[in-house]
Order: structure tokens, then C-alpha cells, then sequence
């Protein structure tokens, strides 16, 4: 387990700072937009998680007891549960993000950073909310020669947890994922069979049709274990419950993959992010400049041969304009005849 945390960790955290690497790219360029920035938020959160959740499970696992303090063990769950829920939460919010195709020629920024702003402090300070009785219940306990860290929860609140555990998955995992895979589900549909440019429209829509698919689906052994044992009942297999944890990390590994295989303009950024690094890369050859570009790289090609035709056009010859010109409508007296066999024969 600590080797396969570890690989997840290592991988999802290349794939996410990638991804915001090319959003950062693009914000610079002045090709922002209010989804681009809700998925730099989803990449930003499961750095997190990547970064600091999974490495105290890692060390968990390896040690085969608890040894990281009694406020990691209270706030650890907590953080972990609040970056899972933000991450749902940001993912139905981007149903109310302009994630249309937006041409290249409007003028102004094509997203609005004060209400992403506000839906962001709205969403992390909600998803730090529902998770506090982890954090309240949580402790540090002996077990023979070792310590665990578990959630005790005392008899007099016994009633409204066991309430709490209820409502707490129902509406910060099932509602927002059931609406917005089936806001996408139906954007797309619509999209390709109502929509004037259905190819063109229709590429955003699925990206996040399939981010919001994934999380679902690899979130849900994850929410089901911690309902399961949250309400009493028994305990649920080991495997089972392990299982769930490698597919929450293994989420947020698999969101920048999506990112990357699925979105154009992810795609082109990371295109143009490799040439441009190869480009400054290479020293060999010091005389071939790599030029500048702010799109696609494979545009790189094109402009270098529209540059040279143009430098052919106006290139200019004087010399050899000047000679014909001064030969032209002149007089080659027969003493200066450099040819004069020629007139001779002409004259025969």
C-alpha cells in the first residue's frame, strides 16, 4: 500500500501542476475563462490531496500505527473530507460557468474573477463546515504496544450523528454528482443534436461529462465505506475499505489525465509548452532561433514559411536592375561591337 500511495502521489502531482502550468499559460495570454479557472481550482485541490492527504496515509500504513501527533489525527480526516467535497462542489458549480467555445477575436476577459472569487470562498468555507465533527471526534487511543487513531463519538450525540451521517454524504456527495452528471448529460445531448456547431460546442460539455463521471463513480466505494461504519453496522472488509482509498487518490490522479488526453486547449498548451522548452533546450545550434508563439506550436512551421516567402518577395537586386536598364535603348557603334562576326554574317 505505502508503494502504490506513493506512485499515485508522484504521478497525479506531475499531471496537476501540468495542468496548471498550461492554465496559467493561458490566463497570462488573455485566454481565461470562467471554467478554466473552476478546473485550475479541481487540479489546485487535488494537488492537495495528493501532496498532504495521502502521504499521512502512506506513513500510516508503512508504520502500522499511529505516530504523527494527536492534531494530525484530529485534523487529517477533516482536511481530507473538506478537499473532497470542494472538489464535487467546484465540479456542479461549473454548470453555471460559461464553458462554450468563445472565439479568439472578442474583445475583454472572458471570465469574471469576482464572482469566481466568491463562489470559491463560498464553497471551501461550506466544505470546512460539514466535516467538523471528524475533527471534534477524533483521537489518539492506545492499543497494547501501538496507538490508533479513531472517531469516538459519546453516547449524548450519539442520536444526531447517527443523523449527521446521513444527511452529510446525501448532500455534499450524491445530490451534487447526480445534478451535474445529468446537467451534462443533457447539455450534450443537446449539443450534438440541437446545436448549430455541434462538433465545436460539444468538446467542453464532455470533458466535464466525464470528470464529473469519474469522480462518481471512483468516489463512491470511498462515501459508502465511511457510511457504513459511521451508522453501526458491521464493519465492512478490509479490502473493501482499502480499495476505496486507493480510488479517492487515484481520482485525483485520473482528473488531470482526463484534462490532457480530452481538452484542446490543455492539449495545445502542453504542445506548445514542450516546443517552446525544447527550443530553448538545445544549444547546438546556436544560429536557428525558435520563434515566439502564443498558440498552437504547430503553427511554429507555418509562420516560418510565410516569413521566408515574404523575404524572398522583397528582395531586390540593384546591380543587375541598374545593368539592364542602362543597356536598354542603347547604340553599339561598329568600332565597339564586342560581336562583330555576328553582324557580318548578318550582312551576308
Amino acid at each position: 500500500m505505502p508503494v502504490i500511495l506513493i506512485g499515485i502521489c508522484v504521478s497525479g502531482a506531475v499531471g496537476n501542476l501540468l495542468v496548471l502550468l498550461v492554465f496559467l499559460r493561458d490566463f497570462r495570454n488573455g485566454k481565461g475563462s470562467e471554467v478554466k479557472a473552476l478546473l485550475a481550482s479541481v487540479a489546485s485541490t487535488d494537488l492537495v490531496i495528493l501532496l498532504l492527504c495521502a502521504p499521512v496515509r502512506a506513513i500510516t500504513f508503512y508504520k502500522q500505527t499511529w505516530t504523527l501527533g494527536s492534531f494530525v489525527c484530529s485534523t487529517a480526516d477533516w482536511f481530507q473530507h473538506s478537499c473532497v467535497v470542494a472538489k464535487t462542489l467546484v465540479l456542479a458549480v461549473t454548470t453555471r460557468a460559461k464553458h462554450t467555445l468563445v472565439p479568439s477575436t472578442a474583445a475583454g476577459p472572458l471570465y469574471s474573477p469576482t464572482w469566481i472569487h466568491a463562489v470559491l470562498a463560498f464553497v471551501w468555507i461550506v466544505s470546512m463546515m460539514f466535516p467538523i465533527p471528524q475533527m471534534l471526534f477524533a483521537s489518539v487511543v492506545p492499543h497494547g504496544s501501538d496507538a490508533l487513531c479513531v472517531s469516538q463519538v459519546p453516547e449524548c450525540a450519539s442520536d444526531f450523528m447517527s443523523l449527521f451521517y446521513k444527511i452529510y454524504p446525501t448532500a455534499t456527495f450524491v445530490v451534487p454528482v447526480s445534478f451535474t452528471v445529468a446537467y451534462y448529460t443533457k447539455s450534450l445531448h443537446f449539443a450534438v443534436n440541437h446545436a448549430p456547431s455541434p462538433q465545436q460546442q460539444s468538446k467542453v460539455t464532455l470533458v466535464l461529462l466525464c470528470l464529473s463521471g469519474a469522480l462518481g463513480l471512483m468516489l463512491l466505494p470511498e462515501w459508502g465505506t465511511f457510511t457504513w461504519i459511521r451508522l453501526g453496522y458491521n464493519k465492512p472488509p478490509v479490502g473493501l475499505i482499502l480499495f476505496a482509498q486507493v480510488l479517492l487518490y487515484a481520482c485525483s490522479s485520473l482528473s488531470p489525465v482526463i484534462l490532457m488526453t480530452m481538452y484542446d486547449d490543455v492539449r495545445q498548451g502542453l504542445i506548445s509548452i514542450w516546443f517552446i522548452g525544447t527550443c530553448r533546450g538545445s544549444k547546438q545550434l546556436p544560429s536557428n532561433k525558435c520563434p515566439k508563439t502564443e498558440g498552437n506550436g504547430a503553427e511554429v512551421g507555418t509562420n516560418a514559411v510565410a516569413n521566408a516567402v515574404s523575404a524572398e518577395q522583397e528582395k531586390t537586386f540593384p546591380d543587375v536592375e541598374h545593368f539592364w536598364t542602362g543597356r536598354r535603348n542603347t547604340h553599339v557603334e561598329e568600332e565597339q561591337d564586342p560581336v562583330p562576326w555576328e553582324r557580318e554574317e548578318k550582312m551576308l
